[in-house]
Order: C-alpha cells, then sequence, then structure tokens
C-alpha cells in the first residue's frame, strides 16, 4: 500500500468498513469521486453531470463514486458508465467521511490495474485515490472548494487544530496528485499561494447552456425577482430578505427563492421574512426538479447573487453557476462585487455588481433595474451571448480534453513523495464531537434519480 503516514492511518481507520462492500462489475478506466450525493438540487451536481461526463467520454467508460441516500440505488449500470453510492447513514460527518473513504479503497482495490485516470474532489476522496506507491493511474484533483475553509461556517464548534488537520489533508492531496484543476482564477491564486505549482494547475470555468424555453409556471406571480441555489451562509439569503424588505413600495412584485435543500432548513429565513415583514411576497420552492427550475428563471425579471464577504468567497473563491445560468438564458443578474464574480461579468454591459453585504445598496441596484426595462432586456441579450462565447458546457469539455491530451493523462504516473508527516495519533486527534449533528448550512440534498447517467 503506502509508506506514507497520512495515508497509512487513514487506511487503518477504514480498514474496518471496508468489508461486503458494492464493487464494480465492469473492467473501468476512468474514475470519478465526489463526497456529494448525486444527483441532487445542488449545483454541485450539474458540475459533476458534467465533469465526469467529459472524463468518461475521454476514456470510453467510467466508474462515478459517489454519497448516496435513502432514495437512490447504491448500485447502477448505464451505457458502460456504473454509479456506486455510499449510502450508510452516519450522523457525524466527520465519520461519514472515513467510511466513505473505506467503499472508495474497496472499489480502488478491484480497479486499480484497470484504471487509467482518477478524479476527485474533495480530500475524503482523494486519501484512498492516492494511497498507492505504486499505482498507474493519472490523479486528478479537482478543488472547486477546500473543507478547511467551508466547513467553519457550516460548524461553529470547530476548532483550529481540527481545521489544520483538515488542511494537513487538502495539502496532501494538491500536492501529490499529478494535475489541479479549478474552475476560477481566484481559486488558482490561493492555491500558489499555498505552495501548488502554477505549472500544475489548470483553470477550467464552470459553464451553462441556454435552454429549452417553458411555459411560465401557473403559479408564478406576474413580477419577480429570483434567487435560487443552497442557503449556506455564505450565500447571502439574509442580506437580499433585507433589501427586499426597503422594496416595499414595490408591492406588485415578489421574491421567489427556488432553494436547492429540504424545506425545514428553510425555517431561519422563513421567521426573518417574517420579522421584516416581507413573508407575504416570498414564494418558496425546495428541491425542484430541473424542468421546473428552469421555469421559473426563464420568466425572472432579473436574479440576484448576494455572496458575502467571507473567507469562502474572498480567500477561497468559487464560480457560482448560479450566475452563469442566468446568463445563459438571457436573465440579468445583480451580484455581489467581489473577484470571483468578475471572473463573470467583468462589464456592466453584462450584469450589475454592488457591494456585499449592504442591502440598501443591494435594493437600489434592483429598483434602478425595475424602472429601466429596456435596459435589462439589454444586459439578458449580452450576458446570453457572453456566455455562449466564453462559458458553455461544451467550452469546458473542450478545455478538459486539452487537459487531459496536454497532460498525458493516459496512466502510468509516478507517485510522488509523500509531502507530509504525522504521527499515529493523527485521526485519533480529531474533534469529531464539533461534527456531531446537523450543520449550520447544508451539505447534502436529495433529488428524483433520472433514466440515465447522461440525461442532462
Amino acid at each position: 500500500m503506502t509508506d506514507d503516514p497520512i495515508v497509512g492511518n487513514l487506511m487503518r481507520h477504514q480498514s474496518r468498513i471496508i468489508m461486503n462492500m458494492i464493487s464494480p462489475q465492469l473492467d473501468q478506466p476512468s474514475l470519478y469521486a465526489a463526497f456529494d450525493v448525486f444527483p441532487s438540487a445542488k449545483g454541485s451536481a450539474t458540475h459533476i453531470h458534467h465533469a465526469a461526463r467529459h472524463l468518461f467520454e475521454f476514456k470510453q467508460g467510467g466508474l462515478l463514486f459517489a454519497l448516496g441516500n435513502d432514495v437512490l440505488p447504491n448500485y447502477q449500470e448505464d451505457k458502460g458508465v456504473e454509479i456506486i453510492r455510499f449510502s450508510r447513514p452516519v450522523p457525524n460527518f466527520l465519520r461519514r467521511t472515513m467510511q466513505f473513504g473505506g467503499h472508495l479503497a474497496s472499489c480502488l482495490s478491484a480497479q486499480a490495474e484497470h484504471l487509467k485516470i482518477c478524479q476527485f474532489r474533495d480530500p475524503w476522496s482523494g486519501i484512498p485515490i492516492l494511497a498507492q506507491n505504486d499505482r498507474r493511474y493519472h490523479t486528478v484533483y479537482e478543488v472547486n472548494g477546500l473543507p478547511s475553509i467551508e466547513l467553519p461556517a457550516l460548524y461553529p464548534k470547530l476548532g483550529q487544530r481540527t481545521q489544520a488537520k483538515i488542511r494537513a489533508l487538502e495539502q496532501h492531496c494538491y500536492m501529490q496528485s499529478d494535475r489541479v484543476v479549478t474552475p476560477s482564477q481566484h481559486i488558482a491564486q490561493h492555491l500558489v499561494a499555498q505552495g501548488v505549482p502554477e505549472s500544475k494547475i489548470s483553470v477550467i470555468a464552470n459553464g451553462a447552456d441556454s435552454s429549452q424555453r417553458c411555459a411560465k409556471n401557473p403559479h408564478a406571480p406576474e413580477r419577480y425577482l429570483l434567487y435560487f441555489g443552497a442557503l449556506q451562509p455564505w450565500q447571502g439569503v439574509d442580506v437580499l430578505l433585507k433589501a427586499f424588505a426597503q422594496l416595499a413600495d414595490l408591492t406588485t412584485w415578489h421574491l421567489v427563492i427556488c432553494s436547492s435543500i429540504k424545506s425545514a432548513k428553510e425555517q431561519p429565513y422563513r421567521k426573518l421574512a417574517e420579522k421584516l415583514g416581507v413573508a407575504e411576497r416570498v414564494i418558496w420552492q425546495s428541491q425542484l426538479p430541473k424542468d421546473q427550475l428552469a421555469s421559473w428563471l426563464q420568466h425572472a425579471y432579473l436574479t440576484v447573487a448576494p455572496l458575502t464577504t467571507c473567507e469562502r468567497n474572498v480567500q477561497q473563491g468559487c464560480c457560482p453557476l448560479k450566475i452563469l445560468e442566468s446568463m445563459a438564458v438571457g436573465v440579468p443578474v445583480v451580484a455581489s462585487n467581489l473577484p470571483v464574480v468578475q471572473e463573470i461579468i467583468s462589464s456592466p454591459l453584462l450584469g450589475r455588481l454592488v457591494p456585499p453585504d449592504r442591502p440598501s445598496d443591494l435594493a437600489r441596484a434592483i429598483r434602478v433595474l425595475i424602472e429601466s426595462p429596456e435596459q435589462v432586456a439589454h444586459i439578458g441579450k449580452q450576458a446570453r451571448r457572453h456566455i455562449q462565447s466564453h462559458f458553455s458546457w461544451q467550452h469546458n469539455q473542450d478545455k478538459t480534453r486539452q487537459m487531459y491530451q496536454d497532460h498525458h493523462c493516459q496512466g502510468g504516473a509516478p507517485a510522488q513523495q509523500a509531502v507530509l508527516s504525522i504521527g499515529q495519533d493523527y485521526y485519533d486527534a480529531f474533534d469529531y464531537q464539533s461534527f456531531d449533528g446537523e450543520p449550520g448550512g447544508h451539505m447534502d440534498a436529495d433529488a428524483e434519480l433520472g433514466a440515465s447517467f447522461f440525461d442532462s
């Protein structure tokens, strides 16, 4: 296996849970691993769908290893693609990551001699993938976000020592992987500051495509603003509700919030809407299928992406799919003026940027656009052309394929030397109690299972 202590410790902890696991039935040339429920209503599931599909088409087959739930099957096979899901209910988040890794390690042991490329989204997947010193597959770490930065916002009791240990896992993964790919220049700059060689990083932005025109939902109000996505603290939904309260004189306008989470987790924001006196003008929709969400999006006057000033958005960065998807269908976006947003909305002709965390400025920008319908129509057309020219999923696929080809992702990549040396008590010393109970934000989402992995 490996002489690396960081990997050895984790694999020893996982060794108790890899018996009687589901194994791949086919010899697969590629693996895509993600500690996310797939499919789901989350934007991450959209990214996983396209990223895994691009990998599997490049290698003509593959295994997707992801989280499941009590609705999704633990095993699927479709058109040469296998999906294996870890669905065991483990309430403690950190223990769930370790058991997930143990199941993935079992799958790897059955497939290692056939695999040519292994791509992963998180350190929980990366540790078992990188565990073999004599691996013959190429490894790609897809950094869309870093748990060491995002988890403290969801688990406020998370201590500095545990955060440092999680950062060490991340460092192990991006230093030992053969390639690092990220959707944002801002994330790439953060990784370079952490010691990742710039030459090792490929920046490939997320994508979005124009969808077929949908009929308006018969229950939709005549005129409405839209927020869609998850409700983690960094999304700024509280800022949006406060801004909407300052538009109280616009009595014929509604705010629609299409959240990607279970309705029970919306309660703090529903209570805030009641406190602000806007509850009657806020319409809530939860975990909508894609066709229903598309209808709400296409008929919105504009959408809002009120990302907050926080470590996740400012230091780490992101590439918000909600912005890309709105622009792709010609619906203008009012968003926070952050570097990660400027990578997409690079001109006032493409959208409106406002200072983050300032409800009054957000309300003012929305009001100006409500009073300028011709300007809104013009921005929508320009935004749609911009996405078609620079941010389509076809652009994403072409750049991904080029990355695989340029960096010889055909297997045979030598394992690198371990970059960390951690004692035997490394995992025993994690603060597991910090991860008990429900997170303060959203981690998983349920969704209906499509007929095919390749269905969009």
